[in-house]
């Protein structure tokens, strides 16, 4: 499935959601929002479809951000509805049970950095640079901190969003953004390494584990324990859990139900 700004297309087991918008950067507006929360909703309906992978048609971009073409509409907001497009689809992002890579391919700045920070695990060329460019315009990467804020040291989250100033691919590496960092060339068998790492696994338990990671983030540790201990003993009652063990016993690759 394709529209003009996103690009929706199934390989295997992974849907591809690609923003298209090369000529801009593949700056963010409306529909590439809507395009990516609709990649998320078929990938969930999709019970062949194990992994997502979020990236930016073209080689130089990522994506830059909000388009900034029409500054008035960039950031413009309906006052009347308590709920961002943009907060949304980051809620949606954050909910989802299925595992998201994204293929950073190029540039990644402001919005593309909140992008970037919704997936579970990411790949990048080692070209790509990075940043918080928002106070260069007078405003701050507000939503992306919802995100960043638990994945980067807070002092280098300080000095991105302050000074606005760019950064490296290394860089983003050694502060937890991204998982691993390739010549552009190797992109795309890196990204497939990961997507087979993944897909050989058992989707329930992916599936459940992702809901348990979310549910316990804001939880003490006499919390999480407790909400834990039940869910091992939960998980260990579904059909993957029986195949897994089964398939351990009889040495041999598990036939995984997915239930």
């Amino acid at each position: 499935m394709a529209n003009d700004s996103v690009i929706l297309e199934k390989k295997g087991a992974a849907l591809w959601i690609t923003i298209n918008r090369p000529e801009k950067r593949n700056a963010m507006n409306g529909d590439i929002i809507a395009g990516i929360a609709n990649g998320y909703r078929m990938a969930h309906e999709d019970a062949g479809v194990r992994v997502i992978v979020l990236t930016g048609a073209g080689e130089k971009a990522f994506c830059a951000g909000a388009d900034l073409a029409n500054a008035g509409a960039a950031f413009s907001m309906d006052f009347s509805k308590p709920n961002g497009d943009l907060a949304d689809l980051m809620r949606l992002s954050q909910n989802a049970t299925k595992p998201a890579i994204a293929r950073v391919n190029g540039v990644c700045m402001a919005g593309g950095m909140g992008l970037l920070c919704m997936t579970d695990m990411a790949v990048a060329a080692d070209h790509v640079i990075f940043g918080l460019p928002e106070v260069k315009v007078g405003v701050f990467p507000m939503q992306v901190l919802a995100l960043l804020q638990s994945i980067a040291p807070r002092r280098l989250v300080n000095e991105w969003c302050i000074t606005g100033e760019p950064f490296d691919a290394q860089t983003a590496l050694g502060a937890g953004l991204l998982n691993h960092v390739v010549p552009a060339a190797e992109l795309d068998s890196k990204v497939d390494w990961l997507i087979s790492r993944i897909t050989d696994k058992s989707p329930t338990a992916i599936r459940r584990g992702k809901y348990a990671m979310r549910a316990i983030a804001a939880m003490s540790f006499d919390e999480s324990i407790a909400y834990t201990e039940s869910q091992i003993a939960i998980l260990s009652m579904t059909e993957d859990a029986k195949e897994g063990l089964k398939a351990f016993g009889e040495k041999r690759k598990p036939v995984w139900p997915g239930k």
